[in-house]
């Protein structure tokens, strides 16, 4: 049997899977082994197998024995392996070390590089995989790899005649189940004369 992963939040007595010996009397399951940790409760009767506390990622999977024995004569028994898998959730939100950081940029630059920004995201797997992007373009004189956090102009800044300073609110969202998380830095850019 391997039934549907769970999520790592799902609570006590959440349903995993039903187990069901074909055989001509009346039968009892029970957990022969494999679940040191207690994880699962098997009915004795009708063979449904629950959660039987919180479950921590980090056990699974936990692959366990069911026996199914004739109920009146003990020696008569047969077993199954059941397997089961857990699913991370998207615990963490994406962090910037620092949520405003302040850069200068010469006037007259060509499009350039200003500096790369890097969150982290303490999930693992699609969950703490970032990509990002600018909330905010400032009249798309700014750009982002989505893939690297490189923040870019786009075209010269002239000190004279345009606004000497921009604010740029940068996120990082994670690629997480069942929602994604962003988390955000606000880069000021001067422009120097």
């Amino acid at each position: 049997y391997h039934p549907a992963p769970l999520s790592e939040s799902s609570p006590a007595e959440t349903f995993v899977v039903e187990i069901s010996a074909l055989y001509k009397l009346p039968v009892n399951y029970s957990i022969a082994s494999g679940d040191e940790k207690g994880y699962f409760i098997i009915h004795p009767s009708n063979g449904i197998i629950r959660t039987r506390k919180n479950l921590e990622l980090e056990d699974f999977p936990v692959n366990f024995k069911v026996r199914a024995t004739d109920s009146s004569n003990a020696a008569i028994f047969n077993e199954v392996e059941v397997t089961v898998e857990v699913l991370d959730e998207n615990n963490f939100p994406p962090v910037f070390p620092s949520s405003l950081l302040e850069e200068r940029l010469p006037e007259n630059s060509l499009a350039t590089q200003i500096v790369q920004l890097k969150a982290q995201d303490n999930d693992t797997g699609r969950n703490g995989f970032l990509t990002y992007g600018i909330l905010n373009g400032q009249g798309l004189k700014f750009k982002i790899n989505e893939t690297t956090g490189i923040l870019y102009s786009t075209a010269p800044f002239d000190y004279e005649e345009e606004p000497t300073e921009y604010q740029v609110v940068v996120y990082a969202e994670d690629d997480g189940i069942p929602e994604k998380k962003r988390g955000y830095c606000t880069v000021v850019v001067k422009i120097t004369d």
